[in-house]
């Protein structure tokens, strides 16, 4: 089922738990800083907040460093209704490029990014089980070059796997995705040019190399 709306889900949900004021525990993955904006100033007036970092995918070492950085900047420099606390996954690249085995070749968007998604999720899970989160989810539905339908598909088969609900979630509504870049500029956040993993990063450079001969 390809046509429900998330955003919807997502409202009603929140429009629950402020009802009942209930303030959960949101186990919140995120990718980088600029993604993570718009979604903590969004979900931080409802849920406590523990965002968590883990992407194996970044490539290189210093670029994975410089994001980590810059989360941990903008978490310190943002104002919240309730605090976010910043939980940093181990960084272990080999993971990715295990999981990526084969499929080296395919374009962005597809079956590889769609194995990250889920190596991502995974972990995510994992660590909402262990800190005793209510909820889990990804900012990585923020950005119009994901697939909020396939992320919403892996994290509720995970949320039945290890038994924590998943937040359904289309960050890129309601002007979510504009929200992130004015936020960016307000924080001075680097932004980066290329998703974070190696072949993200060559097909940026191809890109280039092409634009730079059509010039």
């Amino acid at each position: 089922m390809t046509n429900r709306n998330y955003q919807r889900e997502l409202d009603g949900l929140l429009v629950q738990l402020d009802r009942e004021e209930r303030v959960p525990v949101l186990l919140l993955h995120s990718c980088c800083a600029p993604c993570s904006s718009y979604v903590m100033e969004y979900l931080s007036q409802h849920f406590h907040i523990v965002l968590y970092y883990y992407n194996p995918n970044i490539s290189p070492a210093e670029e994975y460093e410089k994001r980590v950085a810059e989360q941990k900047r903008l978490i310190s420099e943002m104002k919240f209704l309730y605090p976010v606390r910043f939980l940093e996954g181990t960084y272990d690249p080999e993971r990715f490029y295990e999981m990526a085995k084969g499929m080296e070749a395919l374009p962005e968007g597809g079956e590889r990014c769609f194995g990250c998604y889920e190596l991502r999720l995974r972990e995510a899970a994992r660590a909402a089980v262990q800190i005793g989160a209510d909820y889990f989810t990804t900012t990585l539905s923020i950005s119009p070059m994901k697939n909020a339908h396939k992320l919403n598909e892996i994290g509720e088969r995970l949320a039945e796997e290890y038994g924590v609900a998943y937040l359904n979630s289309d960050f890129k509504k309601k002007n979510g995705y504009k929200r992130s870049i004015e936020l960016s500029g307000e924080y001075g956040l680097y932004r980066q040019d290329y998703c974070g993993c190696v072949f993200s990063r060559q097909e940026r450079d191809r890109r280039k190399e092409k634009s730079g001969m059509n010039t």
